[in-house]
């Protein structure tokens, strides 16, 4: 019976803490940009970071006090954030929420898996 670890790691998302990026992303499977719909903007270093580097990756808006900013599909317009890239809303205060926004990257990384494996048989 094999154990499956889940790591998971947060990283301010200024600027000045881009270094650690580069280490924290060696073997991860995927990733969680949370944004706040209050400062969307702040988001697009993690984006393209993740884009750049085709790791799989979910958007989670964080809802502050309950209350969304902008809606979901305003965000995804405003960070032109690709149809295939899951969006979703957390608390991210919230342990059920948290949980929930990882079950969506790991259904993503599964997906993912299974579309490689797919193409490796046919090809």
């Amino acid at each position: 019976d094999e154990a499956i670890v889940l790591y998971l790691f947060g990283t301010p998302g200024q600027d000045r803490f881009g270094f650690m990026w580069n280490d924290l992303i060696q073997g991860a499977l995927g990733a969680v940009v949370l944004v706040d719909s209050r400062r969307i903007e702040d988001s697009f270093p993690a984006l393209d970071y993740f884009e750049s580097r085709s790791v799989p990756f979910v958007v989670a808006v964080n809802r502050f006090g309950g209350q969304l900013y902008h809606t979901i599909d305003e965000i995804r317009d405003a960070l032109s954030i690709a149809h295939h890239v899951p969006v979703v809303t957390t608390d991210a205060r919230g342990r059920h929420a948290v949980k929930e926004t990882v079950l969506s990257l790991l259904d993503v990384v599964l997906n993912r898996a299974l579309a490689k494996a797919r193409g490796e048989a046919q090809g």
